[in-house]
């Protein structure tokens, strides 16, 4: 592996150091063609301001997407202007870039409200948050990129971006004990895979660069200790392009520094498992499993990071993963409408880095990673009723143990998902629009947070609770199925002493079996199911819901079915539709030791 590493890094850093002339003439014209017309949307269409009062609305009720999209746009027609600028090389984009420069320079701070905790709005530019460190590494990009046409018009502009990316970015990064720095999770990757680019690119001054380095060194190390041994990422699939993936691109840049880890060689096998933790939990037809928070249950793998990783890695499923992404997404046509979404705005370093892999790319098999597996850590189980087959058709079956104080934490401990033929039929409903509340005080109060809306029991009407010692504990791992008791996620109130539930793929079925002892019976316990799909009880004990069954014992429970409406939570609309439905099978507590058995077909 590390004479392959050596060669991949050594190749991508040639490319890199190549005039952008050289990167056009290895790109096929239609590719070119799909980035100049996506640049050409944003020709002389003015720059928005971003106005302090709605800077300020995070503090006053809360709401941060109203400026986010304000500055993503910025950022956005920035990245868009700049790669076609770079398809096309006739100059036509850059009065457009030079202007959209000139506004980010005259930006107060480059971050967003969520993370700004001064009472005085937009004036502490030594702040670096993730948008903060986003934007520099974009500005670096377009500097390094169209260093000479800038200069042509002036060589201000240069010098201009680069003293901001000094300013603001290069200086107070190292000047301050971010939280950030010893994390172990994406906020750590994240920003120094963008403080590497500004210190690779731009640091002039050897004794910041070698301390830069060697600080930056400490806090991936810290980030890799943190990380669970089966590589999983407790943030959920949304988060490992910035998580595992901005890995990546750090291990890469400091491959150019010649700097290593210590053991580096030693880390590099769990490096390979958080790499492929996102094709471990691939679905099918574009889908992921969603637990934690996500804002996407499709398309949440991007290509332009997910290809060189690969590379990195030489992992043969996720190197064939993303020549099927290449394929289905249409990326040889229009790679620009995958650049457009891969990330808050198009993240034009790796864009660049993926250009450099094309001929590689285009070799690979293509295959979906239609895969089953167990992370121990995060006691996540995956199976699916063909997985011998090239398509996503059948059953999938994913469950999660864990505990209640995971980063991006919802109280889930013993939820499971359930798609079929690649579709969702039972659900995890994911996370609506980030607000203050979301990593607030007051995070479990929103409703897609709370267990009651998660695939799970409500015993004796109480719902789990937050905070690391709501866990599951492990009973028994088999082939297909998982047994967890989950009786600790919930709270004394709950009055249960046990509560062993069984997740089980069995051919072309799926059976959900509790076995549970309760300490009292104080009120009614419920077993829920989460869908997007409207149920329809066709009989007594069976419920339809789409093309399949949901059979459950008329003897020890009763059915009611609740409505739940999101066609005014965007994100959430846009994921699932207008309507959620919440199944309740309200068990008939005869007894306080008992058992059930739901069967999906």
């Amino acid at each position: 592996m590390k004479q392959f590493l050596s060669i991949l890094l050594l190749s991508i850093f040639i490319h890199t150091q190549a005039p952008a002339a050289t990167l056009r003439d290895s790109i096929p014209q239609a590719m070119l063609d799909s980035y100049i017309h996506y640049g050409e949307q944003y020709l002389g269409k003015p720059w928005e301001a971003l106005p302090a009062t709605i800077f300020a609305r995070f503090k006053k009720d809360g709401n941060r997407t109203e400026y986010e999209g304000l500055c993503f746009e910025r950022r956005r027609q920035l990245a868009a202007l700049v790669m076609a600028e770079i398809a096309e090389g006739k100059n036509r984009f850059m009065p457009d870039i030079i202007n959209g420069l000139n506004v980010m320079m005259e930006e107060t701070w480059w971050g967003i409200p969520a993370h700004y905790n001064s009472p005085i709005p937009m004036y502490d530019v030594q702040t670096v948050d993730l948008f903060n460190a986003e934007t520099a590494g974009l500005i670096a990009w377009t500097g390094k990129e169209l260093k000479t046409q800038l200069d042509r018009f002036s060589p201000n502009i240069y010098k201009r971006l680069s003293a901001e990316i000094e300013r603001r970015m290069l200086k107070p990064v190292l000047a301050q004990k971010y939280w950030w720095k010893t994390a172990g999770m994406n906020w750590n990757p994240w920003i120094c895979s963008n403080w590497l680019t500004c210190v690779m690119l731009y640091e002039k001054d050897e004794n910041r660069k070698t301390k830069a380095l060697n600080e930056i060194k400490g806090c991936i190390r810290a980030f890799i200790n943190a990380y669970p041994n089966d590589g999983g990422c407790d943030e959920g699939t949304g988060y490992w392009d910035r998580a595992a993936a901005s890995l990546f691109e750090c291990m890469y840049w400091l491959s150019q520094a010649d700097i290593h880890l210590d053991e580096e060689q030693i880390l590099l096998p769990k490096i390979a498992r958080m790499g492929a933790y996102i094709y471990k939990m691939y679905i099918g037809n574009d889908y992921c499993v969603n637990f934690a928070d996500a804002h996407e249950n499709k398309s949440v793998v991007q290509l332009n990071v997910l290809y060189p990783f690969a590379l990195y890695l030489n992992d043969k499923t996720m190197r064939e993963f993303a020549a099927y992404i290449a394929q289905q997404k249409d990326f040889w046509n229009n790679p620009a409408r995958l650049y457009d979404k891969s990330g808050n705005f198009p993240t034009l370093g790796r864009e660049l880095m993926l250009l450099r892999t094309l001929t590689t790319l285009r070799s690979e098999a293509i295959r979906q990673p239609l895969t089953e597996s167990w992370l121990p850590d995060l006691q996540i189980m995956t199976a699916r009723s063909n997985p011998s087959t090239d398509t996503a058709k059948g059953l999938y079956l994913a469950m999660k143990g864990g505990n209640n104080d995971e980063s991006h934490n919802h109280n889930d401990v013993g939820s499971f998902i359930v798609y079929a033929d690649g579709e969702p039929l039972f659900i995890d409903p994911g996370v609506g629009e980030y607000t203050s509340q979301t990593f607030g005080k007051n995070r479990y109060d929103i409703w897609t947070m709370q267990s009651q809306y998660h695939n799970l029991p409500q015993i004796n009407g109480t719902d789990q609770h937050n905070g690391k010692q709501y866990a599951a504990k492990v009973i028994n791992k088999g082939k297909n199925s998982l047994t967890l008791d989950i009786a600790n996620a919930y709270p004394k109130e709950a009055k249960v002493k046990t509560w062993q539930r069984t997740a089980a793929l069995k051919g072309t079925s799926i059976q959900i079996t509790e076995q549970y002892e309760l300490q009292d019976i104080i009120s009614p316990t419920r077993l829920i199911l989460i869908t997007p799909l409207k149920p329809e009880v066709t009989q007594r004990g069976i419920i339809k819901i789409g093309s399949h069954t949901l059979q459950y014992p008329t003897t020890k429970a009763d059915i009611k079915v609740e409505n739940k409406d999101i066609s005014k939570e965007p994100v959430l609309l846009h994921m699932w539709g207008e309507q959620l439905y919440r199944i309740n099978i309200i068990l008939k507590n005869e007894t306080l030791k008992n058992s059930i058995t739901l069967t999906i077909r």
